[in-house]
């Protein structure tokens, strides 16, 4: 289905018609801008003197990112179904792979009537980085669950059906707030920090080892994951995990592809199983009713 619209969208975006225009033609609509919604107003504990450092970004990629935010992929009233979904992207905590972890995968999200969010979270392993994972990316990734349930009602949202979706490394910071206890003593700078962080669903696209050293399982919320069966980081973790979830009674969906391995992404693979992966999600967000919107 994803694969569909995408080569649907690709057809259409060549074709004579849509190539050329003419003094009487009305201009071809504008691109939406998205904008930058900073996850706390007055900078992130311990990051705000260094909140207005511009982020570097080069292709594909961000990095130098020190006051974390969200890029929200809005779904018209007509399309949405309530749900949203918190994507995290991967480059190993170095930087993010924010194009093909994150903005194409928000708006494939936004086909099945999802709204997204895209976050921006602190990097661990950059150059002269003093950010850690467990610490400062992860509660990024907390704060960016809290503030989409806080906003719900401005996007259409049922604040009970809001998942979460890494890749690789954001795989990691996935499994740290669905499958792991929250660290006591953090501080509480506002209103939204009382909020649950907890995803509804989570969605591990070859997730990091990190995954695989889940305590909280028991609590997790059901789980879709993916991976290559010859991913050299992430086969055995997206398997350990899985394992976990599946003899703690959590509803889990695995999916290792043969021959396949790291950062295949959504349609990046000569492999026909490989194109399709977004459509097993699909499938399993429906038959887990996450794409149905829920009696009021």
């Amino acid at each position: 289905m994803m694969r569909a619209l995408f080569l649907g969208a690709a057809l259409l975006a060549s074709s004579p018609a849509m190539a050329q225009f003419t003094a009487q033609d009305p201009a071809p609509e504008a691109k939406p801008v998205y904008k930058s919604i900073p996850l706390w107003p007055n900078g992130a504990p311990g990051s705000a003197a260094r909140r207005h450092e511009p982020e570097i970004g080069r292709d594909y990629w961000l990095r130098n990112i020190n006051d974390p935010s969200l890029i929200a992929f809005p779904v018209d009233a007509s399309h949405r179904n309530g749900a949203a979904v918190v994507i995290i992207p991967g480059g190993g905590h170095k930087l993010l792979v924010w194009t093909n972890e994150g903005t194409k995968v928000a708006t494939a999200l936004n086909r099945m009537g999802i709204t997204t969010f895209v976050l921006k979270y602190r990097l661990a392993n950059e150059p002269g980085s003093h950010y850690t994972v467990e610490g400062d990316a992860a509660d990024d990734a907390r704060r960016a669950m809290r503030w989409v349930r806080a906003h719900a009602r401005d996007y259409g949202i049922d604040p009970n059906r809001v998942g979460a979706m890494g890749f690789s490394a954001g795989g990691e910071l996935v499994s740290l707030i669905a499958d792991d206890p929250e660290p006591a003593g953090r501080p509480v700078t506002d209103e939204i920090d009382h909020l649950s962080a907890r995803p509804d669903f989570q969605i591990l696209v070859f997730p990091g080892q990190r995954a695989a050293e889940a305590t909280a399982v028991a609590s997790a919320p059901p789980a879709f994951l993916v991976a290559g069966s010859r991913d050299p980081c992430c086969a055995e973790p997206t398997l350990k995990l899985y394992e976990k979830l599946r003899k703690a009674g959590v509803s889990a969906e695995l999916h290792m592809y043969a021959d396949s391995v790291h950062a295949f992404n959504l349609d990046e693979s000569n492999r026909i199983s490989i194109l399709h992966w977004p459509d097993r999600l699909n499938d399993w967000l429906a038959d887990s009713g996450w794409l149905s919107p829920r009696a009021k």
